[in-house]
């Protein structure tokens, strides 16, 4: 799984060229903070699918845990679009990264660990291979959630996916797809990477943030688009048992985007097949692009079309900050 050129530290650089040290901070503790998003094939070309509130929440989490980007928002999804143009690329998931770089081995960064931001784009189909289609078969996970007041749900940190891990690994050693997770107080949660809706009696019902979510923007726009189509959604608590009695269950996320389940715990949801309303949310989120979907929130952002260099004269090709132009935060944390 790679392309050609990323974008790292402000420069567009070949794939190979993108290293880091043994030493560095977040390989020892978790400390980085990332994104997942999408650009979709449009009619009217390759466009990123709510591009701005995911940079927005890349900041936010930063913020969490102090980690100075050392880039403006504008300037990372400016960058974001120079690595689709410099790989030519029609559709592609897209992974910016912020670590705390090489350093000092303490747990508390010092000023000697720098920040590194770097941004990829690959070609990537359904995270859950035909599940999209056909339906995923999922357990419950014996691995909880974390408590709020341990790490926080909300920031989108390289640390939080060792649970992720667990939970995945655990589904996949009994042959399911996915596993979903209950909180630390026994209630529904969320999947290893994708938050989760029910439907009963044609409502549609999520837990809330509250419950050591990701508050997902996928998940988010899933309810704009249940408005849209007259769906009423909840977001409440919901116990376990309330998976083995919904009538139909989907899972959400960037990589997910709207997947169905058809079984948890090997009990069958629904009729065993994607629902009515699962349906009719797929129909509304793909139509976007394809354009049978009006875009009236402003979700799709265009990749502009501006001449790309050959690739043999890409890496002379910076568009961003060369390392010497590097602002004096990304050398220190604040």
């Amino acid at each position: 799984m790679t392309t050609p050129f990323l974008w790292h530290n402000g420069q567009i650089k070949p794939w190979t060229e993108a290293t880091v040290h043994v030493s560095t901070h977040a390989l020892h503790y978790g400390s980085s903070v990332f994104e997942g998003e999408r650009v979709y094939a449009t009619p009217q070309g390759p466009a990123y699918f709510r591009l701005a509130d995911h940079t927005r929440r890349l900041f936010e989490s930063a913020k969490v845990y102090e980690i100075e980007i050392g880039y403006s928002e504008d300037e990372i999804n400016a960058a974001c679009h120079e690595v689709i143009r410099a790989n030519r690329m029609k559709s592609a998931y897209v992974r910016p990264i912020v670590f705390r770089g090489a350093g000092s081995l303490g747990v508390l960064p010092k000023g000697d660990a720098p920040v590194d931001v770097a941004i990829m784009a690959l070609e990537w189909g359904a995270y859950l291979g035909d599940a999209i289609e056909h339906g995923a078969d999922v357990c419950v996970s014996s691995w909880n959630r974390p408590a709020p007041n341990t790490f926080p749900s909300w920031a989108k940190a390289g640390g939080n996916y060792l649970s992720s891990q667990l939970i995945a690994l655990e589904a996949r050693r009994g042959g399911y797809a996915e596993g979903i997770a209950l909180g630390h107080n026994g209630l529904l949660s969320e999947g290893a990477g994708e938050n989760l809706f029910l439907v009963k009696n044609g409502k549609l019902l999520t837990p809330p943030t509250s419950a050591g979510i990701l508050a997902g923007i996928t998940r988010e726009s899933v309810m704009t688009l249940a408005g849209e189509l007259g769906i009423t959604v909840e977001e409440r608590d919901l116990p376990r048992e309330a998976l083995y009695t919904a009538d139909e269950i989907f899972m959400t996320g960037t990589a997910a985007e709207i997947t169905p389940v058809r079984s948890v715990d090997r009990k069958q949801v629904g009729a065993g097949r994607p629902g009515d309303v699962t349906r009719a949310l797929q129909k509304a989120f793909f139509g976007l692009f394809d354009g049978t979907t009006e875009d009236k929130w402003g979700w799709l952002t265009p990749v502009s079309d501006v001449v790309v260099p050959d690739h043999e004269d890409q890496k002379a090709a910076i568009h961003g900050r060369t390392p010497q132009q590097q602002p004096a935060s990304m050398g220190a944390v604040a």
